[in-house]
């Protein structure tokens, strides 16, 4: 930051306890400029911007190669201060509440600048943060003068998309799965399972029950296992990178051989266990079950189910006013700005055109071979 603008800062009024925004929330804050002395501001703005990304490299022998995608879901800026060469006449200019532009010429002190956006009512991907890629939504105010670096600022805001504007076929059907294998080396005999589960769907801090039916006609006792696990791929140039981490596991009561029984395990799901992502091009995060029975000196025999975690319950959230103009600063300059700027997607500006997700990430199958696999892509 430059010794003439000391500091531009972006705060933003949160609308619940968990500081958090989902489809149609209104964004509403302040931009803060303070001002060692007089100076001229050529350009203002602030941005609103939605995008994921990814990148990674990959060595083989003597070269590296390296993978990055990106998608935008939206961007739409508003000017505080709008440069008078610009040709562009359709930016977005904000007025304070006397109606008047803001002046480009900044005395001494703190300035507030008010803003507002909404969140598009469009299925987009909540906010993600991953090993190999990242869907960020943020605020970014841009103050540039005339043959000085540009002073810049950013702050992220956590998005948590509505589970109703993402439909997945099948969230509530029930799964069935049956397995059965023959022992062989230091254990004999045979064991089978038939695992049903209520549904596909399930909320943060809900419960997902699992009963099945469980045969040991084996020579040794066995214990049936429960893992959640998560899996975060990310695409980019015809190749997917995989990484896989198990996040809860249960061990249910031991069978003995030559025994059958009936069980039934509840599973409790973290209230802060990240929701799946599915709607993204390049970046997905899923969640799978593994069922599996512990036999000892044996490989153990598996079924596994595909499960979507959703968001839990929302309460829908009503933004609070812009915050009343700070007593710092001098009027035509920004601190008595209009406290209730028009908001992005409301009044007479216009929305930027509405965002048509890019679909699905492309079928596994459909990714190229070479250079070779990353690891993880063929066992899970």
């Amino acid at each position: 930051m430059s010794s003439t603008i000391k500091k531009v800062e972006i705060t933003y009024n949160s609308i619940n306890a968990s500081n958090t925004f989902t489809n149609g929330d209104i964004v509403s804050g302040q931009v803060s400029v303070e001002a060692a002395k007089d100076c001229q501001i050529s350009s203002f703005y602030i941005k609103f911007k939605g995008k994921a990304d990814v990148f990674w490299t990959e060595t083989y022998g003597q070269n590296t190669y390296s993978y990055h995608a990106k998608d935008k879901y939206f961007s739409v800026r508003q000017y505080f201060i709008r440069d008078p060469n610009s040709k562009d006449d359709q930016k977005s200019l904000i007025a304070h509440q006397s109606g008047e532009t803001y002046s480009n010429v900044v005395p001494p002190g703190i300035h507030v600048y008010p803003f507002s956006f909404q969140f598009p009512l469009q299925n987009i991907p909540s906010t993600f943060k991953g090993a190999d890629g990242k869907i960020v939504y943020l605020l970014e105010a841009v103050l540039s003068r005339s043959m000085k670096m540009d002073s810049k600022e950013s702050t992220m805001i956590n998005f948590v998309a509505k589970g109703d504007l993402n439909p997945v076929p099948g969230l509530m059907e029930p799964q069935h799965e049956t397995m059965d294998k023959k022992m062989k080396l230091f254990t004999s005999g045979t064991v089978a399972m038939d695992v049903n589960l209520e549904k596909s769907g399930f909320f943060q801090g809900e419960g997902l029950k699992v009963k099945a039916f469980i045969k040991n006609d084996s020579s040794r006792e066995i214990k049936p296992k429960y893992c959640i696990y998560r899996k975060h791929s990310f695409f980019a140039r015809g190749r997917r990178r995989v990484h896989t981490k198990d996040l809860i596991k249960e061990v249910g009561r031991p069978i003995p051989p030559k025994a059958s029984e009936n069980v039934t395990q509840v599973i409790a799901i973290p209230q802060d266990v990240e929701p799946s992502i599915l709607n993204c091009s390049i970046i997905k995060a899923e969640h799978r079950l593994r069922v599996y029975l512990n036999v000892k000196y044996a490989s153990d025999p598996e079924i596994k189910f595909d499960i979507i975690i959703l968001p839990a319950h929302q309460v829908p959230a009503v933004a609070t006013a812009p915050t009343a103009a700070s007593d710092f600063g001098i009027g035509p300059f920004g601190s008595y700005g209009n406290p209730n700027p028009p908001v992005w997607g409301f009044g007479p500006q216009q929305p930027p055109p509405a965002y048509q997700p890019a679909g699905p990430p492309p079928p596994y199958g459909a990714h190229g071979m070479y250079p070779p696999l990353n690891e993880f892509d063929h066992k899970y």
